[in-house]
């Protein structure tokens, strides 16, 4: 172990930064010269490194990035030319060195270097907590089960075993996993949050988080696929369950659940710990930096605890998704026979001193193995979910995109369906979500639906497909094909929003006419409202 760490530099007074490494390794080279006193090998490092090194601030001009993405209509080419502000105001940041945009990339709202929904960044010896954002850990789960329910049955299992909505699950519906015991709360962006942690297990949230019931077509071109790409913990269970079936033309199929949600309550707490630190820590080294894009230095401790925080809140949000999917197949009386999964909003080590950060972007590398890395991608509720390995496209930090996407935010998707008053013509929301969803089993948790999350909130499914093929991000392997849909739908305002009184037209008309002045503000900085992955 070395003498001299990020700490004992701190405290000579030096200020964190990129020069750590250099001066951690120059402390090393002292150390195997034979120099083994502390205070000798800092007073040999003050002479080669300067302690009043002046305040970083913004580049000149962004680091160059990488665009997946092509418009096709005038609406994709507004929302591409919002994308692209924003990522260049993000890349003047100092400890970026590369940016990338997925084809589902939108405006994840109008501050200054928020990065975009799509977005990607590689970051040198540092971790920018908004650019995973407050849900941290936002995933992908897939459980491929045999069951001989009908698929209403299986729906209501699957309302019976996961929540939508505000808040958590009260103490007598709670639901352990040794997740919850392990030795972290000791973390300073962990601490006092073992609460959360219990309350949202088995919970999903809101917005466009939702719980899926497919069918995948399991043959031996897809179960070879998987095994050449080093997944025979997938492969074989599939291989066997399908059996003879694999030779047919069109192999065995099972159903498959798939669940998209992040860390709720714990990760939006981890994430305001973290972003509040980063400001703090970026203001003692630099200067002119917006605060979204704020860093903490991986080379000092508390970078150091901020990523461990960030390692448990992943092990966390895989431990929710297995237990929602452990108490639909009870419930469901169905048998697993395989699963996997993905996260799109997160922060990974690779090369490193290199911290990949995507936001809503799937990662499509190598693993340490050297195994292209298997991911799900939805497109929408009534569309096929594809199943990837990664193509590891270096142009484009080795990402795929998360999702669909959005050319419009949601205040103005819904501004179409609204009667002259502002109210939503509800009976006009409800024919249309029916017409996009026809034939399938969708359910809305709290009862109304939700415009916004239906396919008529996102960008053409069939685009993104085609980009991903055609700018090589990753191969498509199989599709999860869509039977229902369990999602939260329309619960109101949130709890300290709503009136005990309705407002009376008058004051609808005032509140809407508020919005539009706000809106169009927003509209001047690129986008009118924000979308989160």
């Amino acid at each position: 172990m070395s003498l001299v760490d990020g700490n004992d530099l701190i405290e000579a007074g030096w200020l964190p930064g990129p020069r750590f490494p250099e001066m951690l390794a120059a402390a090393r080279g002292f150390e195997e010269r034979g120099v083994a006193d502390k205070q000798y090998i800092l007073k040999l490092l003050a002479r080669d490194f300067e302690k009043a090194a002046p305040k970083l601030t913004p580049r000149d001009s962004p680091t160059p990035h990488a665009e997946a993405i092509e418009a096709t209509c005038e609406a994709d080419e507004e929302n591409i030319a919002a994308v692209r502000r924003h990522m260049r105001q993000l890349l003047r940041t100092p400890v970026i060195e590369a940016g990338a945009v997925m084809p589902d990339a939108c405006p994840a709202g109008a501050g200054e270097a928020t990065i975009p929904v799509g977005g990607a960044i590689a970051v040198k010896n540092a971790i920018l907590p908004a650019a995973h954002s407050a849900d941290i850990c936002c995933s992908m789960y897939a459980t491929v089960f045999r069951c001989g329910e009908t698929t209403a049955a299986m729906l209501d299992a699957l309302t019976a075993s996961t929540r939508f909505g505000f808040g958590g699950r009260k103490h007598e519906d709670r639901h352990f996993h040794p997740v919850l015991e392990e030795s972290v709360w000791s973390n300073k962006f962990l601490h006092g949050l073992e609460e959360h942690a219990a309350m949202h297990l088995a919970d999903q949230g809101d917005g466009n988080h939702f719980a899926y019931l497919g069918k995948l077509r399991v043959n031996r071109a897809f179960t070879e696929s998987l095994g050449a790409a080093g997944h025979e913990s997938v492969a074989k269970p599939l291989h066997d369950a399908a059996g003879t079936a694999l030779d047919d033309t069109d192999g065995a199929t099972f159903y498959t659940l798939v669940t998209h949600h992040g860390s709720r309550g714990l990760g939006a707490q981890v994430y305001k710990r973290g972003h509040q630190a980063a400001i703090r820590e970026t203001a003692r080294v630099a200067q002119g930096i917006p605060k979204a894009a704020a860093w903490l230095d991986t080379t000092t401790d508390l970078g150091q605890e901020y990523w461990d925080a960030l390692q448990y809140v992943g092990r966390w949000t895989r431990a929710n998704h297995q237990s929602i999917h452990a108490r639909f197949l009870e419930r469901a009386g169905a048998k697993r026979v395989a699963d996997f999964g993905n996260e799109h909003n997160f922060v990974w080590q690779r090369g490193g001193d290199t911290f990949l950060h995507g936001k809503g972007a799937t990662p499509a590398w190598r693993d340490a193995e050297g195994r292209p890395l298997l991911g799900l991608i939805p497109l929408n509720m009534a569309a096929p979910i594809l199943v990837t390995l990664g193509r590891d496209n270096e142009e484009f930090l080795s990402f795929a995109p998360h999702g669909a996407g959005r050319n419009f935010s949601r205040t103005a998707i819904l501004r179409q369906f609204r009667r002259d008053n502002g109210d939503l013509d509800e009976k006009r929301v409800a024919a249309a979500v029916d017409a996009a969803t026809r034939g399938l089993d969708i359910r809305w948790y709290y009862g109304k639906p939700d415009l916004t999350e239906s396919p008529l909130g996102y960008k053409s499914a069939a685009q993104v497909r085609e980009q991903i093929e055609r700018f090589a991000l990753a191969d498509i392997v199989a599709e999860v094909t869509p039977l229902g849909c369990l999602m939260a739908g329309d619960s109101g305002p949130a709890p300290w929003m709503r009136r005990k009184e309705e407002l009376t037209p008058k004051q609808k008309r005032q509140i809407e006419h508020r919005a539009d002045r706000r809106r169009q503000r927003q509209k001047m900085r690129g986008w009118d409202d924000s979308d989160e992955a």
